[in-house]
């Protein structure tokens, strides 16, 4: 057993309820849910945010994360996103390092992303919460080692970050991707993108996810959580079968 707790992402079925997505998750024997801000859980709405904590707890599952939408660098409030994961229960928020790509981004604007992301974690430190980076396309923690020297440059010990398959690269080039950044990752993203945005079965990449998981479970610091993160169709049929391959590879990742 690798300790890694088997999750999902709500953004997963953002056509349906957060209750029924509960549903779902418990009937697929995930232990955890990330909870995304764009649609079921707004930043700002507390009462909400409380109605989704409970109907978690009582389906014996677990507040893995807030997923928030919060933009680095850009004019937005942070604090209603502070306030929602407190109601929800959330440890850890993910944010984004800005709206621009390391190769694209001038200097100015990643002073701003390294400066709101320093002023953002001292924020929420202070409310015992922890911020984490979405490893992502088109902001600064886009590669591995642009998401390193901006973690160096925000040096925030409550700043880690996610990890993803980068769509469209090798599984060598993932996985070394990953192993810079393994120190530092909390949450993974589980999803089987192939060639590019085709959504996938996760047993269609066995051979990224065996390595991954090999890998990841045997780390001086594992991943807290493994989340779901779509499945082929936004099928929620076909939840059950991903959860249980997802649940295997966290047993045995040879299997």
């Amino acid at each position: 057993m690798t300790g890694i707790r088997p999750g999902l992402c709500s953004v997963t079925f953002r056509a349906l309820t957060p209750e029924r997505i509960v549903e779902l998750a418990a009937q697929a024997g995930l232990e955890v849910i990330e909870w995304g801000a764009d649609v079921h859980v707004p930043p700002g709405d507390e009462a909400r945010a409380a109605e989704v904590a409970r109907a978690t707890v009582d389906a014996g599952l677990a507040v893995a994360s807030y997923g928030s939408y919060f933009r680095a660098g850009v004019q937005e409030p942070f604090t209603p996103v502070l306030d929602s994961a407190q109601a929800l229960g959330a440890q850890r928020v993910r944010v984004w390092a800005g709206e621009v790509g390391s190769l694209e981004a001038t200097p100015v604007e990643r002073a701003a992303v390294v400066l709101r992301l320093r002023a953002a974690a001292e924020e929420a430190a202070e409310r015992g919460v922890t911020l984490a980076l979405e490893f992502h396309g088109g902001t600064l923690a886009d590669t591995a080692p642009s998401t390193l020297r901006l973690l160096t440059e925000v040096g925030s010990p409550s700043l880690s970050t996610y990890w993803q398959p980068t769509v469209g690269a090798s599984v060598d080039t993932v996985l070394e991707e990953y192993r810079a950044l393994a120190p530092h990752v909390t949450a993974a993203h589980v999803f089987s993108w192939w060639p590019e945005r085709e959504r996938l079965p996760l047993r269609a990449r066995d051979a990224l996810w065996t390595r991954y998981f090999a890998e990841a479970g045997s780390a001086a610091s594992p991943p807290r959580d493994a989340l779901l993160e779509f499945v082929p169709d936004d099928d929620p049929a076909l939840l059950s079968a991903e959860a249980a391959a997802l649940r295997a590879y966290l047993s045995d990742p040879r299997r």
